[in-house]
């Protein structure tokens, strides 16, 4: 098993349904942004969400998000969402997240995930896990 990269890139089109009536980014949808970005990780890596569930009887959560907006998106933008693993703690994954156009960074987000077993309550990240994502 490799290790997986620690940080992760999407690119991302902004397109009318990512905007509100004034062709600015929809605040929630910068959620949605670093969703896919953390989906696409799992996926680069070689663990999608579905194998994760299906291997290791497990799910991610977000647990905890904190975002900091600090420029606006509009449409047509073509847009970089990154994850970068910053944490694993017994139970859950930390994430550093950046939404950016062209190196200004549209927001930041840290993004508290926990592992749940199939009745929800939360378990540790498996070891087989832990040694992909490199702890």
């Amino acid at each position: 098993m490799t290790k997986a990269a620690r940080t992760f890139a999407l690119p991302i089109q902004v397109y009318y349904e990512d905007t509100d009536a004034g062709g600015i980014v929809y605040h929630a949808n910068f959620l949605k942004f670093a969703e896919r970005a953390r989906t696409s990780w799992l996926h680069a890596i070689g663990w999608p969400p579905r194998r994760v569930q299906e291997d290791l009887h497990i799910q991610f959560v977000v647990k905890h998000i904190e975002i900091d907006y600090r420029n606006p998106g509009f449409l047509d933008d073509k847009i970089t969402a990154t994850c970068t693993l910053e944490n694993i703690g017994n139970s859950s994954i930390t994430f550093e997240q950046l939404i950016e156009r062209d190196k200004t960074v549209l927001a930041a987000l840290k993004v508290v995930c926990v592992t749940i077993n199939a009745k929800g309550r939360p378990i540790r990240v498996p070891p087989q896990l832990r040694q992909i994502f490199g702890a």
